[in-house]
């Protein structure tokens, strides 16, 4: 028996990491779309985000700067599918139940960091203050979330997501039962995900991409999948903590869509923050609530 519930997790951390890939193109897919409609534009073909990944890697890399450069790459996407596997899906729970909320919070920073290291090692000012925006910028916003992550803690009694999800299905959502977390959880991922009005760190007509600007070839298509896993991961995280995570897929996915369908369709309703505009309005809007909605819990 114990040898078949091993092999049962090993099959789920492969597939785990394997089904948010899938899920992810599908999301980068929905956010090109649902941008191009917004500029009136047709949008890209249903297989355009799976071409640019095999376009990108097909491509000859002329660039590298050493061993940390490759590394980085390594800790862009090993984070991400290290999350996966602590987060708990419809029939896969891979490593949840061992690992807990607090886990997840970690490597959800390993990403950001691991490009830090990267883009340390090249000498291009354009990515220099691209980086160091873009560290600023996890510091605005993971305090929000740190403290949206603690009241739904001690709202639910527990940080392991497995048993969070059991809760939720039993009792009420919490979206219900502490919907300022929710509001303030939600305005915390929209800067997570580094879309406007909190992309200064990219600021392409500013400084040519940021971080990115030395990535080409087959790190700008690492950087492509990073991206898959990133809406995956986030929408998934939100969904598990505040819409009662799912049973079944047909009832999981579109909740997670919903989530990243949100921030994805009021991007272009605002212009770029500057890096200490993002830090005061990330400080002063979503940290105030998330106090506000901490101390609702703590006294309910």
């Amino acid at each position: 028996m114990e040898e078949l519930k091993l092999s049962e997790i090993l099959l789920e951390m492969v597939a785990m990491p394997l089904v948010a890939f899938i899920v992810g193109l599908f999301l980068v897919l929905m956010m090109r779309r649902v941008k191009a409609k917004i500029e009136r534009r047709i949008g890209p073909p249903f297989f355009q985000p799976l071409y640019d990944i095999m376009k990108l890697y097909n491509k000859e890399t002329q660039v590298s700067h050493g061993y940390m450069h490759d590394v980085a790459i390594m800790l862009l996407l090993g984070g991400y599918i290290a999350s996966e596997i602590f987060l708990p899906v419809p029939h896969m729970h891979g490593l949840a139940v061992q690992g807990d909320l607090l886990t997840l919070m970690y490597l959800l920073m390993v990403p950001m960091l691991g490009m830090a290291l990267g883009v340390g090692q090249c000498a291009n000012p354009n990515a220099s203050i691209g980086i160091s925006r873009a560290l600023s910028s996890m510091l605005a916003y993971d305090i929000p979330f740190v403290i949206v992550v603690a009241g739904a803690a001690i709202m639910y009694g527990t940080t392991n997501l497995v048993e969070i999800v059991e809760i939720q299905q039993t009792t009420e959502w919490g979206l219900f039962s502490m919907p300022i977390l929710a509001l303030a959880g939600l305005m915390s991922m929209h800067a997570m995900l580094g879309k406007e009005p909190f992309e200064i760190y990219v600021a392409p007509s500013e400084i040519a991409t940021g971080p990115m600007v030395e990535m080409n070839g087959k790190y700008m298509g690492a950087l492509f999948v990073m991206q898959c896993f990133q809406l995956y991961t986030i929408g998934a995280l939100y969904t598990v903590l505040f819409l009662g995570g799912g049973v079944a897929w047909l009832t999981f996915l579109p909740k997670i869509f919903l989530v990243i369908f949100i921030p994805v369709a009021i991007t272009n309703l605002y212009g770029r923050y500057r890096t200490d505009d993002a830090i005061r309005w990330l400080w002063k809007y979503p940290t105030g609530i998330a106090l506000i909605g901490l101390a609702v819990v703590m006294f309910k």
